[in-house]
């Protein structure tokens, strides 16, 4: 409840920021400051100090998991702020109006982790779409922005439309909207509504997490929509949709397995094999990351698949993981006029350091040793064979190995070939030690993963 309530503060008061002051550094700072009120409210939440009482009727419970997912997007989105904030400026004129949308954004992120009614999914959910309708179209010179925007709102009005008619189907098989008193998997033969409802909550969700094969949208929006919030739209709110995702099947759905298992392997395994397919004949880097985002949502499909304790762990860390490692690697992209691989030629003589920190981000993503990536892609192949399909994680595994080929592609770029004429980076000093940060936390976590997932129990 502290994130929730200090998030929506926090939008209020930025929006208010923009008539105060111009001057975008001060913006910034205020952003920033008010991110960490949201980052220490979480923490004091999880050690048991809850500052706001409000009864929500049991429709929210702020459990430890809720929490920790909480903490974890917050902090990552705190990484975006301090890398990329700058270039928010860039995008157009409104930079505080820009900061109080993603605080709005962490709003829908804190009903979607916290929801024991659909209803809360569900404004969730919406809550979570709507300013980053708005944010896809903020480059209002950019073509491809205006289209990208059209396009993400044409489609999530769709999907949204088939989480209402599955949710109201579900009502009508249930009598409820809680989603831990439907007991769908009582009776001795489930309801033609059930199975409805939930398959069509099932796909709506699938479209929101981009996975295969609703996943059309993705490639056009990453690649139209400001790069600086590509980044975020990637990490951050994909993790949101795969935590409210996990929360749904295993509180509604987890009783009537059967009747949904096959279903969700199949988009699991259909997710990895055309993320990973299409992300290998991709000339231009940006668009790489993309389908390689399409990817990584079916290694956490994995974790919707298996409910065990394992894929939670797996999925808060891999959430972590993907998160830092793709905000790193897009807030030097932002920086580069060239987005195709051979932009990065050379970049390792020219800057070391950053090259050095995309160098681990790249292995995270990959699922490489001793980095947080390869644990969590551990938890989630332990969860896979755990839940009863040895074939699924074997699959996945592949399917890794495939990924490693496009990945390497771009450190190959920065140390084995020649830049022509690329001109220096605007990075300083600091926007440096930000991303060694990053690197640090990426093997940290992938050293001890027990710093994290060990506060789902104490």
């Amino acid at each position: 409840m502290n994130a929730l309530i200090l998030s929506a503060v926090s939008g209020v008061l930025m929006m208010f920021a923009g008539l105060a002051f111009k001057d975008g550094r001060t913006v910034r700072t205020i952003a920033l400051v008010l991110l960490v009120a949201v980052v220490a409210g979480t923490v004091a939440e999880l050690a048991g100090y809850q500052f706001f009482n409000i009864n929500t009727r049991g429709m929210m419970v702020f459990d430890r998991f809720a929490l920790l997912f909480t903490f974890v997007a917050a902090a990552c989105t705190f990484a975006f702020f301090a890398l990329s904030g700058r270039d928010m400026e860039n995008v157009g004129l409104h930079l505080s109006d820009y900061f109080a949308l993603i605080f709005f954004i962490l709003v829908g992120i804190v009903l979607s982790a916290s929801f024991k009614s659909l209803l809360i999914l569900f404004l969730g959910i919406e809550i979570i779409s709507i300013p980053l309708y708005i944010l896809t179209g903020s480059d209002k010179r950019s073509l491809k922005s205006n289209e990208a925007a059209l396009k993400y709102f044409l489609m999530g009005a769709f999907s949204t439309g088939l989480m209402l008619m599955g949710i109201a189907l579900l009502y009508g098989a249930s009598g409820t909207f809680m989603t831990t008193a439907m007991n769908l998997g009582a009776a001795e033969k489930v309801s033609v509504l059930a199975i409805t409802g939930m398959l069509l909550l099932l796909f709506s969700l699938s479209f929101k997490v981009s996975a295969a094969p609703f996943h059309f949208w993705t490639p056009d929006v990453y690649d139209g929509a400001p790069t600086v919030f590509t980044s975020f739209m990637a990490t951050v709110v994909k993790a949101a949709g795969f935590i409210a995702f996990l929360r749904l099947f295993d509180d509604a759905f987890s009783g009537i397995a059967p009747q949904w298992k096959t279903t969700v392997a199949l988009i699991a395994g259909i997710t990895l094999f055309i993320g990973n397919l299409t992300a290998v004949f991709q000339q231009s880097v940006k668009r790489m990351l993309a389908y390689s985002s399409i990817a990584q949502a079916g290694f956490m499909m994995l974790a919707v698949y298996s409910l065990t304790a394992d894929a939670k762990e797996g999925l808060i860390l891999y959430a972590a993981a993907y998160s830092l490692a793709t905000i790193g690697i897009f807030a030097v992209l932002v920086k580069m006029d060239d987005y195709s691989f051979e932009g990065f030629n050379g970049l390792a003589r020219q800057e070391p350091v950053v090259a050095g920190a995309l160098v681990v981000f790249l292995l995270s993503l990959a699922g490489i040793p001793l980095t947080a990536g390869f644990l969590s892609k551990l938890y989630m192949l332990k969860a896979t064979v755990q839940g009863g399909s040895l074939g699924l994680a074997i699959f996945a595994v592949l399917m890794a190995a495939v990924s490693v080929y496009y990945y390497f592609r771009l450190i190959q770029a920065m140390y084995f070939k020649d830049n022509h004429g690329v001109t220096a980076l605007p990075v300083t000093p600091a926007f440096k030690s930000g991303l060694v940060l990053l690197a640090a936390v990426t093997i940290l976590l992938g050293i001890f993963p027990g710093l994290l997932t060990s506060w789902l129990y104490f």
